[in-house]
C-alpha cells in the first residue's frame, strides 16, 4: 500500500455517502466511522478513504485496490448503480503494465473514481 490515507471535501455528504458505501462494497471497502462530520471508510478495521462536507474541489483520480478482476467489475457495476457515471468499463489497461485490470466511473463530485487489480483473473 503506498497511501496511508486520503481525505476530500465534497459537496454533498449524505449523497456522497450513499454512492461511496455502495460502490465501495464489492471491494470489501466499507463505512467505519463517523465523526466530527467525516466518514471513514477502510477495510481490516482501518479507515483509509475519509470525507466530509466542504466545498467542490477540483477533480481528482482515487484508485482503489481489488483483489481480483470479479472485483472490479463488481465495482463497477455499483457505482454505476449507486449514480455514478462510466469513465472506462472494466478490461485490461496494457499500456500501464500487461496485469493491470481496472474499471473508472465518475463520482458526485466529478472525480474519477477507480477500481484496479494487479493480478491475472
Amino acid at each position: 500500500m503506498i497511501i496511508d490515507h486520503i481525505g476530500l471535501s465534497l459537496s454533498d455528504y449524505e449523497a456522497s455517502k450513499k454512492f461511496f458505501s455502495k460502490a465501495l462494497a464489492p471491494l470489501g471497502i466499507s463505512l467505519l466511522i463517523e465523526a466530527q462530520g467525516r466518514s471513514g471508510f477502510g477495510k481490516g478495521g482501518k479507515p483509509g478513504f475519509w470525507f466530509g462536507a466542504g466545498d467542490k474541489q477540483v477533480p481528482m483520480h482515487i484508485a482503489f485496490t481489488a483483489d481480483s478482476w470479479e472485483q472490479v467489475r463488481g465495482f463497477y457495476k455499483a457505482a454505476l448503480e449507486a449514480g455514478g457515471r462510466d469513465n472506462g468499463a472494466p478490461g485490461l489497461r496494457s499500456k500501464y503494465h500487461p496485469d493491470y485490470y481496472a474499471a473508472f466511473v465518475v463520482g458526485p463530485d466529478g472525480h474519477n473514481i477507480e477500481a484496479v487489480c494487479h493480478v491475472q483473473a
